[in-house]
């Protein structure tokens, strides 16, 4: 059987958790228009459910399994950035840039600038900002710090719980980590991607060029989230306008909006916060 008639016949499952990165492989798989089924879940006092642990060992989310015909058991694939990969690998070639110029195929330095962006950026969303941005949550947890705006009980009874005298010196070593370290940091991400956006390829609208691209989308969900808590990862519009009107396009995608409308159907609701 040819790959691409395998393909149409596989099965996707997507397993989905509340405020993860997973909502990024649910838009893609509508972007796909594969056949797929998604199984929810919800934290448990922030953390993943153990019951992800019967899927893959970490049991962290996202999790996708895929089924196909000739296969004796379904693959499973965890890590945002090697779903991505493999799901455009099989299912959607266009969502990754041609890789080498014409004339150049093969060739060391042959690759054209589109998917060199797009092979840096698979790797740079999940091993470069989301470090950061984690590093901003866990600070946030240690400090009493009102222009944070805390979304979660969790967080709150986790530092009213806290003894006293203890606050004081938790409050303080948060804010120098905040201050010298996660902030700078923070800072340098936003103003290098927004540099990326005024320099793209042919004058594009998205990182890698004029086309969306799964890296695009990978990176979607940090920068969504931050933009909605600026006191805490310190992107705002007036500073990073390229940044806001990126994602802000994005959003506007039919694909996007599916996948979102499809949690709430599920759900409820949908929280694209960090």
């Amino acid at each position: 059987m040819a790959a691409n008639a395998i393909a149409q016949k596989a099965k996707v499952t997507l397993y989905w958790l509340e405020k993860s990165r997973a909502q990024r492989m649910l838009w893609l798989l509508e972007e796909l228009n594969v056949k797929y089924e998604v199984k929810t879940y919800k934290r448990q006092n922030l953390l993943a459910p153990p019951e992800l642990k019967a899927i893959h060992p970490l049991g962290k989310s996202p999790i996708v399994s895929i089924e196909a015909p000739g296969m004796s058991k379904p693959l499973v694939l965890a890590e945002s950035g090697c779903i991505m990969e493999y799901l455009v690998d099989h299912f959607g070639p266009q969502w990754s840039p041609k890789r080498y110029a014409e004339g150049k195929e093969g060739q060391i330095g042959g690759e054209t600038e589109e998917w060199l962006r797009y092979r840096y950026f698979m790797h740079y969303a999940e091993g470069s900002l989301t470090l950061y941005l984690i590093m901003a949550k866990v600070v946030e947890s240690m400090s009493v710090h009102p222009a944070h705006n805390l979304r979660t009980e969790t967080m709150t009874e986790i530092r009213n719980n806290a003894p006293f005298f203890v606050r004081p010196i938790t409050n303080a070593v948060a804010g120098n980590i905040e201050s010298t370290f996660v902030h700078p940091n923070l800072k340098d991400n936003w103003e290098f991607l927004e540099g990326q956006l005024a320099t793209s390829p042919n004058n594009g609208k998205y990182l890698c060029g004029k086309d969306i691209t799964a890296a695009d989308l990978l990176l979607s969900f940090p920068v969504d989230a931050s933009s909605t808590q600026p006191s805490l990862t310190t992107l705002t519009k007036e500073k990073y306008p390229r940044l806001f009107d990126y994602v802000a396009s994005m959003k506007t995608r039919e694909a996007y909006k599916r996948a979102v409308q499809k949690i709430i159907d599920i759900d409820g609701s949908y929280d694209d916060t960090l």
